[in-house]
């Protein structure tokens, strides 16, 4: 793809996916009613996170400012601020209700408004009282009721006396959220939003009639599996679980006593958690730990890649049947299940999670987004091609989160940061400006 001569900053939407194995940043540009039009995209190995949280700030601002380096570079472009995926900050999700006096009169936005405010007051004054501290994600209105009907999408225009939501309110814990925070300002760049990569992953991968009809999605990264369910085409809750990909690559690393690329290697290669008889007539070589590259190496069965790679996807899946059943949406989520994430590529993982969650399962990929890449069109990038949908959305209630944030969360970060340095040269330049 050849990137335009000067892309014009106006409707700009850039997202950003800081994984546990890679940092992916993509820039599109908005054409209107006909969607979006990607321009650049780049991804980095990631370092410097565990479970999605940040373990090495050094590090992971390495990782992101490579990662948004190689997709302005193709854009032909720069970027002041991003839409931030969220996938290992102790999510947790809140379903509640509220009520206001609308005196008999037109109900109108400001009504809306100020239940939804209702709400989100009343979680943190709860909160509060509680001794817990959280950063807000989401607030996304589940459906409204006038004097008690509910059923109702939308209320304005609409009379009586009372008007009342059912909410999703999501939050994260506050470290890991700043922390994210602060290795993206160091990239002197701004957040836009925070979204929970499997809300990002649903509205990239689902169609209405799955919305509709309920489903679960699960995105399945390297450090954490995200998931979101949807029901009458709202999503109604978001959960993460601190198992992933890379879980499954320790387990071989340990079990054969390989070094951990060879590990990834063999799982990308020849890994499938489905038991297939040729795999045990099937010998791989193995490297071992401590031997140099032409070093002695270890024959086993493929068979048992199999052997170690099944058991820790059950244990995945098993976790995410329990967590729905924990939020009383085991049932209500529908039957079917979308996979999404670099993990859920694993061969036999649509096969195991059909038959611990008994659902239709099917791959998820990002639809409708022009220009993306072949190479980057798959289930690992369906967070980046939701977050991009999401700012193209423009959620009115999500952008007004900032009033609930504690002082700490600091809600006007990025506003009066340092303008980017236009080279690598310059952003050290700066750097040595405000460190010494």
């Amino acid at each position: 793809m050849t990137p335009p001569a000067e892309a014009s900053r106006k409707d700009l939407i850039a997202a950003l996916d800081i994984g546990s194995t890679k940092v992916t940043c993509v820039i599109a540009q908005g054409e209107g009613a006909e969607g979006m039009r990607v321009l650049g995209v780049g991804t980095y190995r990631s370092s410097g996170l565990r479970h999605g949280v940040v373990v090495d700030m050094d590090a992971t601002e390495a990782a992101v400012g490579s990662a948004v380096d190689a997709a302005e570079q193709m854009a032909g472009t720069r970027i002041e601020r991003v839409i931030l995926g969220v996938s290992g900050a102790q999510i947790r999700a809140h379903r509640l209700n509220a009520e206001v006096s609308v005196a008999g009169h037109a109900i109108q936005a400001a009504d809306v408004v100020r239940v939804i405010d209702s709400a989100s007051a009343a979680l943190r004054e709860a909160e509060d009282k509680a001794g817990v501290d959280s950063v807000p994600i989401h607030r996304i209105p589940v459906g409204f009721a006038v004097d008690g009907g509910a059923g109702v999408k939308d209320p304005t225009g609409m009379f009586g006396e009372t008007l009342s939501v059912d909410i999703l309110l999501a939050t994260a814990a506050p470290g890991p959220v700043r922390n994210l925070e602060t290795a993206i300002q160091r990239c002197h760049l701004g957040i836009e939003s925070l979204v929970v990569t499997a809300y990002a992953s649903g509205l990239a991968c689902l169609v209405d009639d799955e919305r509709d009809l309920g489903v679960t999605v699960i995105d399945m990264g390297g450090g954490t599996t995200s998931v979101a369910v949807f029901v009458e085409g709202y999503v109604v809750h978001v959960g993460v679980l601190p198992i992933g990909g890379q879980h499954v690559t320790n387990d071989i690393a340990r079990g054969l006593s390989t070094p951990v690329a060879s590990a990834e290697r063999l799982k990308t290669l020849y890994g499938h958690a489905m038991h297939a008889p040729s795999a045990d007539r099937e010998l791989l070589d193995v490297p071992l730990i401590g031997e140099d590259e032409e070093g002695q190496t270890n024959q086993v069965p493929r068979s048992m890649l199999t052997q170690i790679i099944r058991p820790r996807l059950e244990e995945t899946f098993e976790l995410v049947r329990d967590h729905l059943e924990t939020a009383g949406l085991f049932s209500a989520a529908g039957r079917r299940v979308v996979l999404t994430g670099g993990a859920s590529q694993l061969n036999g993982a649509r096969e195991v999670a059909a038959e611990i969650l008994q659902r239709q399962v099917r791959l998820g990929r990002p639809l409708g987004l022009k220009g993306m890449p072949d190479a980057a069109a798959g289930p690992g990038f369906a967070a980046c091609a939701g977050l991009l949908r999401y700012g193209m959305m423009g959620v009115p209630f999500d952008r007004g989160l900032d009033r609930f944030r504690k002082p700490f969360a600091n809600p006007d970060a990025g506003a009066n940061r340092a303008p980017r340095a236009t080279s690598r040269l310059g952003r050290l330049g700066q750097w040595f400006k405000q460190n010494f």
